[in-house]
């Protein structure tokens, strides 16, 4: 599970011209599910992002108070394009999860927001809607959160893909000799 935050002075979410849900000084989430995302991965998101100290204290000392601290807004916005893997200059999104299933991920991750912080603050956009999402980004300050699963996930589609591309670059090269072996008079390598 990947989640960029923005810390924002106020963001809003719109499908054509209507007004999906609007907040004022707090995070906006842009939340991406891959396909092996499990529960763990909600709990993990849903703590680091409720607990995460991106806002000023009383004193204004800077990265000391979180959303739940200030009593800010969350507005939670679904995006599957952050499971997308660069296949040269096309993004290949198989790593996300399918649709039925995320959704049913994603209202789990918002149920978990709401019950851990509070029901009127945690907002959201449409999911699979095609939105317009306004953000306000204060400061700015974005910070990307992936959880532990979806690291080692990342880390093992990298390994894969150059595994993937040694294979296909070995299968182009000419067979030749071993450096090793000797090469006898009149032989060439």
């Amino acid at each position: 599970m990947k989640a960029i935050i923005q810390r924002v002075t106020k963001a809003s979410v719109t499908v054509g011209d209507e007004l999906v849900s609007s907040i004022e000084k707090g995070l906006c989430i842009l939340l991406g599910i891959s396909k092996d995302d499990t529960p763990a991965d909600v709990q993990y998101m849903t703590k680091k992002i409720l607990n995460l100290r991106l806002f000023e204290d009383d004193n204004g000392k800077s990265w000391n108070k979180s959303v739940l601290d200030k009593g800010y807004e969350v507005l939670c916005i679904s995006q599957f394009t952050l499971s997308c893997i660069l296949k040269g200059n096309k993004p290949d999104f198989h790593q996300a999860m399918s649709a039925d299933q995320s959704q049913i991920m994603y209202n789990s991750f918002l149920d978990l927001m709401r019950s851990s912080y509070s029901e009127e603050k945690i907002k959201d956009g449409r999911f699979q809607a095609y939105m317009q999402v306004h953000i306000q980004n204060d400061g700015p300050v974005t910070i990307p959160l992936e959880s532990p699963s979806s690291v080692r996930d990342s880390k093992d589609a990298v390994k894969a893909a150059r595994a993937e591309a040694r294979q296909s670059k070995e299968k182009k090269q000419p067979v030749t000799k071993s450096m090793e072996e000797p090469v006898t008079q009149g032989e060439t390598t």
